[in-house]
């Protein structure tokens, strides 16, 4: 897939700015504050209708202006598509493809799909485990975007069953007949997603190995598993959904003590370890940074294998974070292969080949020039 152009209204700092993508690889330098990354996090919004850098659409919106909107043009093996986002600052975002709004968001995701590399991902190691949760939704998002709607179901769920559960604990009721229907819900609506992410790192687990072990250099052995918090030694549906039941019964008390749900997804765990050791515990930077550049690596390769298309490969100031080796590692890795948009303060850490087969652009204060 290649990203032909974009057009920003009220975006961020941006006023109005269009971008025509000239080659695979584009390189957007200039100073930080500029407007580098929002750019950036503008395509990523068009590939998941997330933002890694902001939950609320409204910090998106341009000082002063009520609305802004991202469009784009992306072409694929089944032709050209035109997406626009519009986001507002107190009001539902609307999505449209080529200029029908769409109702069900939903059928927005998978049409564009990229992978976010920036120096936030560090805390893929370093932070809690919500944020391997959702670096782990995102790339679902990605693979299989119905996943979008199955995690709304199942937070929804949650949010009414903690409503319950508060409501329970300020009565001081010790049992809910209303409860029992919420846990069933629970239950129903947990598997579906602890099925899918059990999926995902089994595809994504080996790859990872593979890439982590090339930029090691065979030093390092890297696992991903997913620990998830209802644990079963059989995935089979009615094995899965006696394990769910049989720890909501054992944390009910728990539960109803705290207000609170205890028990399903929304506790999971992706265990991320270099030789047998939890690379929280064990990493330096460098080795930390190797294994997220792994992690990366394999989300491209994944993604372009089960959508058949590569996807747009978003880099957003990470070769200063990567010493030389892990550069060149990256660099090689993406060739020609991913249409790659670069943020850079400097453009130093590209040899002249790759400045020449690459697109320059300056930002400067929400301005985007050629040169």
């Amino acid at each position: 897939m290649y990203l032909k152009t974009l057009h920003l209204q009220q975006f961020r700092n941006y006023q109005e700015q269009w971008v025509d993508f000239l080659a695979p690889k584009t390189i957007l330098v200039g100073n930080n504050a500029q407007g580098k990354s929002n750019l950036l996090e503008a395509v990523e919004l068009l590939a998941t209708l997330r933002s890694h850098r902001s939950t609320r659409d409204r910090d998106l919106v341009r000082e002063g202006e009520l609305m802004s909107k991202v469009s784009a043009t992306l072409e694929r093996q089944t032709g050209i598509t035109d997406l626009s986002l519009t986001l507002r600052r107190n009001g539902r975002r609307t999505v449209a493809l080529n200029s029908e709004n769409i109702r069900r968001q939903m059928d927005f995701l998978g049409i564009l799909n990229a992978v976010q590399f920036s120096s936030l991902d560090l805390d893929l190691v370093r932070g809690g485990p919500d944020q391997r949760r959702t670096w782990l939704d995102t790339l679902l998002i990605q693979l299989e975007p119905v996943y979008a709607h199955i995690l709304q179901q199942y937070n929804q769920v949650l949010r009414q069953r903690n409503a319950l559960l508060k409501k329970i604990q300020s009565s001081d009721e010790q049992s809910s007949e209303e409860l029992t229907v919420w846990n069933e819900q629970l239950v129903s609506a947990g598997i579906r997603v602890i099925r899918r992410r059990s999926r995902a790192i089994a595809l994504l687990a080996p790859v990872a190995a593979n890439w982590h072990e090339s930029i090691s250099g065979s030093t390092e052995v890297l696992q991903v598993k997913y620990a998830p918090n209802v644990v079963t030694a059989d995935e089979h549906l009615d094995e899965l959904q006696q394990a769910f039941i049989e720890k909501i019964s054992s944390r009910a008390i728990a539960e109803q003590h705290q207000g609170t749900t205890l028990v399903g997804p929304h506790r999971d765990e992706v265990e991320l370890t270099i030789n047998q050791t939890p690379a929280r515990a064990y990493g330096s930077q460098g080795q930390q940074r190797t294994l997220v550049l792994a992690l990366k690596l394999a989300e491209l390769k994944l993604i372009e294998e089960v959508v058949g298309e590569s996807p747009l490969l978003l880099l957003d100031d990470v070769l200063a974070e990567l010493d030389l080796h892990r550069q060149n590692q990256l660099l090689d890795a993406i060739q020609d292969r991913f249409q790659t948009l670069i943020t850079t303060t400097h453009l130093g850490s590209f040899d002249a080949q790759w400045l020449k087969a690459s697109q320059i652009l300056h930002v400067q204060a929400g301005e985007i020039a050629s040169g």
